[in-house]
This record gives structure tokens, C-alpha cells and sequence, in this order.
């Protein structure tokens, strides 16, 4: 049997804690490593427990989910293990999340989920998926824009400086698109006629281009520069 998945809890609210601990233990491959009472202590855990998954509140004091988690992005380097980030939110549409996401999260589950759906998120962070719907960031984008929150209206001006800012090709800029959509790896392929190494390639040089972590933050750029939007 495999090691299990390696997990640190961080959140300020000691029975929110012990509920996801207690939840989480009853799985064979997942170990609660660790627990940290806001963001200021997530950093020392991480170096010395070396966890594969941070579950990290949005809001705590000291230090919040959204700066804990730029700290552990921009210190990556510093790591044995670089950690997945799960943001933990009470509310879905909470200008935290996106802020978590911009940063480098790599997903965001409700404090409300069933404890099904809590475990089955964890296994899919920890094997490199980003829990982030489309629907959901168009709605957070969406949302920003609405309130003038430093997210581009968008045009074509400024979408096609994203492009040739960052050197993208115009094929891995059709796949930016359909990653953007929600699109698998094997859905681009199917769409595009490619074979599913080539569109592993694309998106691997789209990230490196854009200077991103992962597929959520590729998508986050395209909003931001307007060369997606809400809309479309």
C-alpha cells in the first residue's frame, strides 16, 4: 500500500479542526499530519511536517489563507515537499476565494460540504487536479468586474497583449480558451485533432509563458488581461 496523503489543517476555530480530523482519519490513505491556528504558523508546519495538502481557512488572524498561501508559492524553492493548497470558505462567492486562487490555491471547498465530498477533494488535490469549476470563476470574475475590483473589462486590445506579451503561439492560445472552458486534456485533444502529449506540451509551455502554477492561474491571467471574458 502506498503512503498516505500527508495533510496539515489550518484554521483558527479548534472545533473546525477537530471535525475535519475526525473525518479525514476514518481514511486509510489520509493522515492528518499537523494543525496550525492561523497562516503565521502554516509556513514552520509546512517545512517541518512536510504535508502533501494544506487545508487552509480563507480568514484567520496573524496571517489570512490568501497571504499564507502567496508565502508558501513564492518560497516554493525553499520546500522538500511544495504542498497543494485547499482553501476552506464559509461562503462561495467571497472575494477571499478568488484573491486564494490569484495567489496560487489550487482549489476551494465549502466549510459546508458533505464529508464525502470533503475526502474525495482532498485525493483529487493531492493527485494534481485543480478544484476550481469554470462556472464558478466566471461568477467570481464576473463578480469583481461588477464592482470595479481591478479585473479587466476586456477588448481586443487588451487580450492580444496578453498574447504577445507572453509569446503565445495562436494554437496554445486556443487552448488557453478551452482550458478556460473546463476542458480535460483529452477534450482539447478531441477538439483540437491533437494528440494528448502535444496538448500536455501546449499547456505546459502556456504555463512557463504566462508565469503561472497551474491551470487556474492560466485561466485567472486570461480574465485579469481581458483576452477571456465572464461573458463568453
Amino acid at each position: 500500500m502506498s503512503d498516505p496523503i500527508r495533510i496539515l489543517l489550518a484554521d483558527d476555530e479548534p472545533l473546525i479542526r477537530s471535525g475535519l480530523s475526525a473525518i479525514l482519519s476514518m481514511e486509510e490513505d489520509l493522515a492528518v499530519v499537523g494543525e496550525a491556528g492561523d497562516g503565521a504558523e502554516v509556513w514552520t508546519q509546512v517545512r517541518q511536517l512536510e504535508p502533501d495538502v494544506v487545508m487552509m481557512d480563507v480568514r484567520m488572524p496573524r496571517m489570512d489563507g490568501i497571504e499564507a498561501t502567496a508565502q508558501l508559492v513564492a518560497n516554493s524553492e525553499r520546500l522538500n515537499r511544495v504542498p497543494r493548497i485547499l482553501i476552506l470558505t464559509t461562503f462561495e462567492s467571497d472575494d477571499y476565494v478568488y484573491d486564494a486562487l490569484r495567489a496560487g490555491a489550487d482549489g476551494f471547498l465549502l466549510k459546508r460540504a458533505r464529508p464525502d465530498e470533503l475526502i474525495r477533494t482532498v485525493r483529487a488535490v493531492a493527485a494534481g487536479e485543480s478544484i476550481v469549476f469554470p462556472a464558478k470563476l466566471r461568477e467570481l470574475v464576473a463578480g469583481r468586474q461588477s464592482r470595479g475590483q481591478g479585473v479587466a473589462a476586456g477588448g481586443p486590445a487588451t487580450g492580444q497583449d496578453l498574447v504577445s506579451r507572453a509569446g503565445l503561439s495562436a494554437r496554445e492560445a486556443e487552448v488557453l480558451r478551452h482550458v478556460a472552458e473546463g476542458c480535460s486534456n483529452q477534450e482539447i485533444a478531441a477538439l483540437m485533432f491533437l494528440g494528448i502529449e502535444t496538448v500536455k506540451s501546449h499547456i505546459g509551455s502556456i504555463l512557463a509563458k504566462l508565469g503561472v502554477r497551474d491551470r487556474t492561474q492560466a485561466v485567472i491571467a486570461a480574465y485579469e488581461s481581458g483576452f477571456i471574458r465572464p461573458g463568453q
